[in-house]
């Protein structure tokens, strides 16, 4: 069954058409894990003990960090699945996927400055943690760049899925650089062996807006992935159906 389900999606008419019945319960369920997520976050949530209302950045700011990194961990996939069994649709997710993590990681890195300024007392500081998510930035723009760069479709999926692998390495290390190094910014507000150190009415929000940025992502992803889809098959019979039962 798994091997069956992993040939469909090398096909994008299978994809376009399941995408098509997802794509509305994933906008709902999205728009409603926001809405309460922000809500609950940015009113209701106390105040930091030590950090006030400032701290309320996070609701954004962690979201988009975690999300940066697990679409760039999405880009390396897609690419290992792109080189080793060819499949279309793997570089169709490559290529969409790369600008929405690229808006995360500035928007991660945006409001972390901000966060830092009241924090620290900078916005900016060449630590472990920043400057390995300004390496992120850069690895998702080397993959746009090198993807507009190469006119030759097969040989920039090639080219983009050998960079995108290659910079899963930055991964790790901005996970674990405030273990491995005297770092100002603060360690992993969740992790899976350990309870959350804020209390949960703090914490709650924090999930429910994890959990609707990686619904958004998804949503974002699948209509990007859709457009591709039709751009590149618009010569095929099923999307001329498509087109032709949507006018």
């Amino acid at each position: 069954m798994s091997w069956t389900f992993f040939h469909k999606l090398g096909s994008p008419k299978w994809f376009y058409e399941i995408s098509g019945k997802l794509m509305p319960w994933i906008a709902a369920f999205s728009l409603l894990a926001l809405v309460v997520g922000s809500v609950w976050g940015l009113v209701f949530a106390p105040q930091d003990y030590q950090q006030g209302n400032s701290f309320r950045i996070i609701y954004i700011h962690v979201p988009a960090a975690i999300l940066a990194q697990s679409c760039y961990m999405m880009l390396a996939v897609a690419g290992v699945v792109g080189l080793v069994w060819r499949m279309k649709l793997a570089d169709v997710a490559l290529q969409c996927a790369a600008p929405i993590g690229a808006w995360m990681t500035f928007v991660a890195l945006i409001t972390g400055s901000i966060w830092g300024k009241p924090t620290w007392g900078t916005y900016w500081e060449w630590d472990a943690r920043l400057t390995s998510m300004l390496i992120l930035l850069f690895l998702y723009f080397g993959i746009i760049a090198l993807r507009m760069a190469i006119s030759n479709r097969d040989t920039a999926a090639k080219a983009t899925s050998v960079m995108a692998i290659v910079g899963v390495i930055n991964i790790p290390i901005i996970k674990y650089s405030v273990d491995w190094w005297n770092t100002l910014h603060q360690p992993a507000t969740f992790t899976i062996t350990e309870k959350p150190a804020m209390p949960p009415e703090m914490w709650l929000p924090l999930l429910v807006m994890v959990l609707a940025f990686y619904g958004l992502f998804t949503l974002n992803l699948f209509m990007r992935m859709r457009l591709e889809i039709l751009k590149r098959e618009h010569k095929t019979r099923w999307v001329r159906d498509a087109l032709e039962n949507n006018s």
